[in-house]
């Protein structure tokens, strides 16, 4: 009985270690990000490994198709939680954002030789939300719902992988980053990942209000 619950609790304690890695902050978040107000959420950069034959032209739209749809999952999440008075930023309209990027002649395909700080400059921002994506299926139009053992074991239960990233608009320096394994059961479609992951990663997100008062109240105690 005791060997059994000492094996539970290192697995326990191995997830929860790995679950944390997954999750990076700067030491130096709150000293950057004291006077952020407004942050901006970029189409994230998709890369496709389809079994498909689509041209490169096909694969490009269907890239973009892809981060876009992240792009739009992360706004839905973030002004569902704004209205409960969740964060301490605000995040520009993404139309907006996407209008003042064609304005500018940056495009999805060009977007990736510009610096956080040119970015931010353009857009008037004080950060930048961005991220990665590698997918082996178009998980906007849903993860696959038929499974079995076999494809556990030959490795395609797993359809890729995102990071989500917080950079400082002022000197570009990356603040917060969180990166997660797209399986089935991280969500049927774009929105639901983007949902449940982010609510897991709830109490560690440095703009949450709770967590911001906890931090500066921490600093005040600290202080000579």
């Amino acid at each position: 009985m005791k060997r059994h619950l000492l094996f539970s609790l290192l697995v326990f304690a191995f997830f929860f270690a790995s679950g944390q890695k997954n999750i990076y902050e700067s030491n130096k978040f709150d000293e950057l990000s004291n006077d952020h107000e407004v942050l901006a959420i970029l189409p994230f950069l998709t890369r496709l490994d389809l079994k498909n034959d689509l041209t490169k032209e096909e694969l490009r739209a269907l890239e973009k198709k892809e981060g876009l749809a992240v792009q739009n999952a992360l706004e839905t999440y973030f002004s569902k939680r704004k209205k409960k008075k969740k964060f301490t930023v605000n995040f520009q309209n993404i139309k907006n954002t996407n209008a003042i990027l064609a304005k500018n002649d940056i495009s999805y395909d060009n977007m990736d030789i510009y610096t956080v700080k040119e970015l931010s400059a353009i857009l008037g921002v004080d950060g930048i939300i961005s991220g990665n994506l590698d997918l082996n299926i178009l998980l906007s139009n849903g993860i696959p719902t038929e499974f079995s053992i076999i494809d556990y074991f030959l490795g395609q239960a797993d359809y890729g992988r995102i990071g989500i990233k917080i950079s400082d608009g002022a000197i570009g320096k990356l603040l917060w980053k969180y990166e997660k394994q797209i399986t089935k059961k991280t969500g049927k479609n774009t929105e639901d990942l983007i949902d449940r992951m982010m609510k897991l990663a709830a109490k560690k997100f440095p703009y949450d209000r709770p967590k911001r008062k906890e931090r500066r109240k921490m600093r005040k105690a600290n202080q000579p």
